[in-house]
């Protein structure tokens, strides 16, 4: 059995920040995590992280409004004023750590505008700012010395007595399954991208950590808000980052009308996602799209500043569609990016409530995608995402390692824990052939999510993808694994992310079908306008032998009370 003070469930950007705050605490950490940690998702962050610093004459209220505004009232005020507050530290941290920002013509650090901002905040490495910072935030954990589980699977949380004392986690090179008691656990396993299909997500985007969470008995929050990113690659749903309009790209119809000058004539391509995504999603309904899509035109930038600022893009758009953007639009959609909701927390990434109000687990934290805290609400602005991972992360990783030092170790019974585990695991490659497959489950799943809980949603189709869910869980409960090994199993690896997929899908359609207004992301047609009287509150899932259970809570508002969003 390993042990530790803080273990940490996740090693990307949110993951890797936590270990290390934990670890200057003087912590004993493990992290774990089922991929190397420079394949974690975080490298897909493109565009760059937002901070108001004063000395560009900006201030971190008027970067908390944008976000309030931004998030359609929904973000809790005394959480975004946090982030924002704190963001300017993180991005010198992080530039003294080696982060390489790209810098204007007088060596001073580059900013770009993304949308939903008023002003030029967002910090950036040229289109591959998670990537840079994902490298140089590994580049510390190795120096800190802090134990690194890579590729190891975590199928169980250890609870017990409400406390979260650990888990149990499969090595995945060799099968065998391990104990890691632990005095606090962070988990930090990003979103559920692949419950929809396509998505911008990586593979490995599954919602373990959310969905074990949810299992283990904490409530999620606002699992009805999912981003649908205005730019993802036709066909493959690759993203192309808003950092391509943030440099100036238009968005065209098939007329080559410039339609953003019409739907949001002070913000255009820069007004928030949700807006966007909309708008490009309207164009395309009403007949004037170009093969199901809308096109981005950068041609007007130059060679230079493309291959500059934009070069992964450029290499996207050559490799995959075969197009220089610097001589032609490339075609691109509305696709499934970013998961606002998660596992309810408070600032400090507890996921339990300290008044008791909603429940939770205690010892148990949580940070970056897998968490709401709730900052972003009914909608994300671009490039507060790596902000979310690198505030709280640390914060999570200060709050679990200082909790931890007052705390005698808790007796946790290796051996019942370990046959729990094993007895789910061999009654799943138990299973026999029957026909179905876990990858054709997968893709009936995403396919109806993406369907009917998309850019547009309306009750008809929302209760069709609910009796979807409850059928694939039916068909998901005799599905066989194929591959009855021990060694590198990823066939049994994909089994149990189906399993952790399904418990996510779950309630985001329950709290779509609840949520009876239109709010950021989330746009029924049935009820197109935003409800404030009736809906300004949070609504979470709670597990329970029953089945699933709602409940709400009232949305902070400290000093910006809603107003009509315009942009």
């Amino acid at each position: 059995m390993l042990e530790c003070d803080v273990l940490v469930i996740g090693a990307g950007l949110a993951g890797m920040r936590a270990a290390l705050a934990a670890h200057t605490n003087g912590a004993k950490v493990i992290m774990v995590s089922k991929v190397h940690p420079v394949r974690s998702h975080s490298n897909a962050a493109q565009g760059g992280i937002n901070a108001a610093l004063t000395d560009r004459g900006d201030s971190w209220e008027d970067h908390a409004f944008d976000t309030v505004k931004g998030s359609d009232y929904l973000g809790d005020q005394d959480a975004i004023e946090v982030m924002c507050s704190e963001a300017g530290r993180e991005i010198i941290q992080m530039e003294h750590w080696g982060v390489i920002f790209s810098r204007d013509e007088e060596g001073h650090l580059g900013t770009r505008t993304f949308g939903g901002q008023r002003r030029a905040r967002t910090f950036f490495v040229a289109d591959m700012t998670g990537q840079a910072i994902l490298h140089v935030m590994y580049e510390q954990l190795m120096k800190s010395g802090v134990q690194s589980l890579e590729e190891w699977f975590v199928t169980d949380l250890i609870v017990a007595d409400g406390e979260c004392r650990g888990c149990v986690a499969m090595e995945i090179r060799s099968g065998t399954l391990q104990v890691i008691r632990a005095k606090t656990v962070v988990l930090a396993t990003g979103g559920l991208g692949r419950v929809f299909e396509p998505s911008t997500n990586a593979l490995i985007c599954t919602g373990d950590g959310i969905a074990l969470a949810y299992k283990a008995g904490v409530p999620l929050m606002d699992m009805e808000m999912v981003q649908f990113h205005p730019t993802t690659l036709k066909g493959s749903g690759v993203l192309i980052t808003e950092g391509a309009r943030a440099e100036g790209g238009y968005l065209l119809n098939k007329d080559g009308d410039r339609f953003m000058l019409k739907y949001a004539p002070s913000m255009k391509e820069l007004a928030s996602r949700d807006v966007v995504s909309r708008c490009e999603q309207t164009e395309i309904n009403e007949g004037r799209g170009v093969d199901g899509c809308v096109l981005l035109d950068l041609r007007h930038l130059g060679e230079k500043t493309i291959k500059e600022r934009l070069i992964q893009i450029y290499e996207i758009g050559r490799d995959l569609t075969g197009i220089d953007i610097t001589k032609e639009p490339i075609p691109i959609r509305p696709g499934m990016h970013y998961q606002m909701g998660g596992i309810k927390t408070d600032v400090d990434g507890r996921a339990w409530d300290v008044k008791g109000q909603w429940g939770g687990i205690r010892n148990l934290f949580a940070a970056g995608e897998c968490a709401c805290v709730s900052v972003h609400g009914g909608n994300r602005l671009g490039a507060n995402s790596l902000l979310d991972t690198v505030v709280f992360g640390r914060r999570s990783g200060e709050a679990a390692s200082q909790m931890a030092k007052d705390m005698k170790p808790t007796e946790v019974s290796e051996e019942k824990w370990l046959k729990s585990s094993e007895d789910k695991l061999r009654s799943l490659l138990a299973r026999e052939a029957n026909g179905d497959s876990v990858a054709k489950i997968r893709w009936d799943l995403g396919t109806s999510m993406v369907e009917h809980l998309g850019v547009f949603r309306e009750e008809e189709g929302m209760l069709a993808t609910k009796a979807k869910v409850e059928d694939l869980k039916r068909r998901y409960e005799k599905v066989a694994v194929q591959d009855k090994g021990k060694m590198f199993n990823t066939a049994l690896i994909f089994g149990i992310e189906l399993g952790y997929m399904l418990d996510c899908a779950e309630t985001v359609v329950l709290g779509a079908i609840e949520r009876k207004e239109s709010r950021g992301a989330h746009h029924r047609l049935d009820y197109p306008q935003r409800d404030d009287g009736n809906w300004m509150k949070h609504i979470l899932v709670h597990e329970t032998p029953e089945g699933p259970r709602l409940s709400y809570q009232p949305v902070t508002v400290t000093r910006w009370q809603p107003q009509e969003r315009k942009y």
